[in-house]
């Protein structure tokens, strides 16, 4: 046996210990032999523990895993978008009679220059001062002013008949125009019995005035005495040929007999709102949007106000001076609306007389029933029409009843203001968003009594609307300038 030379690892006994050369190996020495053995066995236990199988499967999970990473999808070239088509409304255009243009820019200042100050010839927009068409319309207008209307009976007609004369008012096509260039945002019609005058003033500034019986384009000028929109407007009750506006910044009243537009007040702070103090119109009441009130002398122009107080309101939006007993007026605010004593006014601390609650978003305007002051109808940005009873201006104002109605008007329509027929004490009329478009007329007990509308003539919504004090005749305007008749 070989030692420890390598070259025999037998047992003493000469026995090869198992070792015995497999077939075909027979000519290998013993220790080749064993080492043949040895990696045999290491192979059989290495294939019972399978890591050639875990070493695969590992070696799969690991760079095999697909990736899950999202690609960014690349932007589109500008060019390749289409042209976005958007709306006059998203533009912030208004929205006027013209075909749509290419691009929306807005008024250049030289197109609409500031009036200036002091009083203004009543010379219409691109007319010469000594215009024949503008002589007559001023000629009809003196004419009308001096001829006396006869005392009409106040009294209140009974609901049926009331019912049958809004049943004969009537649209025709003769009787709609475009009198101003923007959207309406106030109205006054003339007491004449004899000649249907109506002014209108639109948000740029501008008043027009249209003799609805004149049937030729001659019947209708437009001025422009203001610079910002013309928020209120009245006929004087004592003198008709007196036409007072009251625009953000200017109290003015178009003198027809000298063809003039005399500044009575001017302020820095917004004017909102104006009413007559008295019959004989020598005084006025001006709110401002700030919620200031100021007393002005229509007889001082150019002065400012004779007194100024603040009567606690956030906003004044409207204010109506009580028919009967002229020291009281009404003021609509934000969410306030509330009868004051102005004999009692001091520049700070005015408590109200008495209060009309209820009101949970801002009121658009408030108003006195027009024969004895009983009643004040209100319209709420809440959707409701609300008539309180102020027979006895007790401090908290009973309400009468609450009206579910639209009044949802948006930015590019005047809001809703309801005003009551000067000929029935408890009914007042109001615009409408429904369709067909229509003017509603409701009675103080909350019944919708007629809807005036026409399919063919009446196609938009009617913010503002005036009623003849004496005669069947409603005016609507729109948002785009434009007068519709009923009569």
């Amino acid at each position: 046996a070989r030692g420890q030379d390598g070259l025999w690892d037998a047992d003493s006994d000469g026995s090869d210990g198992g070792d015995a050369a497999p077939d075909g190996y027979s000519h290998l020495s013993a220790y080749e032999r064993k080492r043949l053995k040895n990696i045999t066995e290491n192979a059989k236990f290495f294939a019972a523990l399978k890591l050639h199988e875990s070493a695969a499967r590992l070696e799969q999970l690991t760079t095999k895993r697909r990736s899950y990473v999202t690609k960014r999808a690349k932007p589109k070239k500008v060019e390749d978008e289409p042209a976005r088509r958007r709306s006059r409304r998203l533009l912030r255009v208004e929205p006027l009679d013209i075909p749509l243009l290419e691009t929306f820019a807005q008024p250049a200042a030289e197109e609409y220059p500031q009036v200036p100050v002091g009083p203004l010839p009543m010379v219409p927009e691109d007319q010469a001062e000594n215009s024949k068409w503008t002589e007559a319309l001023l000629g009809t207008w003196m004419r009308i002013s001096e001829l006396k209307a006869e005392c009409a009976d106040r009294g209140t007609p009974d609901i049926k008949r009331y019912q049958e004369s809004l049943s004969s008012m009537v649209l025709s096509e003769e009787n709609i125009r475009k009198v101003v260039k923007a959207r309406v945002c106030s109205m006054a019609i003339h007491p004449s019995e004899s000649t249907i005058l109506v002014a209108a003033g639109d948000k740029l500034g501008h008043i027009g005035l249209w003799n609805v019986s004149c049937r030729t384009e001659e019947g209708h000028h437009m001025f422009i005495p203001h610079s910002f929109q013309v928020n209120c407007m009245h006929f004087s009750p004592c003198n008709p040929a007196h036409l007072l506006s009251l625009s953000n910044d200017t109290l003015r009243c178009g003198d027809v007999t000298r063809a003039v537009f005399d500044e009575i007040c001017r302020s820095e702070e917004s004017f909102s709102c104006f009413d007559f103090l008295e019959e004989h119109a020598c005084s006025a009441l001006v709110s401002h949007w700030g919620g200031v009130v100021a007393v002005v002398d229509t007889r001082t122009p150019g002065a400012s106000a004779e007194l100024s107080a603040d009567i606690g309101f956030g906003r004044t939006r409207t204010v109506h001076v009580h028919p009967v007993n002229k020291h009281y007026f009404l003021a609509a605010g934000l969410l306030d609306v509330c009868v004051f004593d102005v004999r009692y006014l001091k520049a700070k601390g005015n408590k109200p007389l008495s209060s009309l609650p209820g009101h949970t978003k801002s009121v658009a305007s408030a108003y006195f029933s027009p024969v004895t002051g009983s009643r004040v109808v209100t319209v709420c940005a809440d959707d409701k029409l609300r008539v309180y009873d102020t027979t006895s201006l007790s401090p908290t104002a009973k309400l009468l009843s609450s009206i579910r109605h639209n009044n949802n008007t948006g930015r590019w329509l005047t809001r809703f203001r309801a005003i009551w027929d000067p000929k029935q004490e408890h009914c007042f009329l109001v615009g409408s968003m429904a369709q067909p478009r229509q003017i509603q007329v409701f009675q103080d007990t909350g019944k919708l009594l007629h809807s005036f509308c026409n399919v063919d003539c009446l196609a938009s919504v009617c913010s503002i609307n005036v009623v003849h004090p004496s005669q069947n005749i409603l005016v609507g305007g729109n948002s785009s300038g434009r007068l519709h008749v009923f009569k």
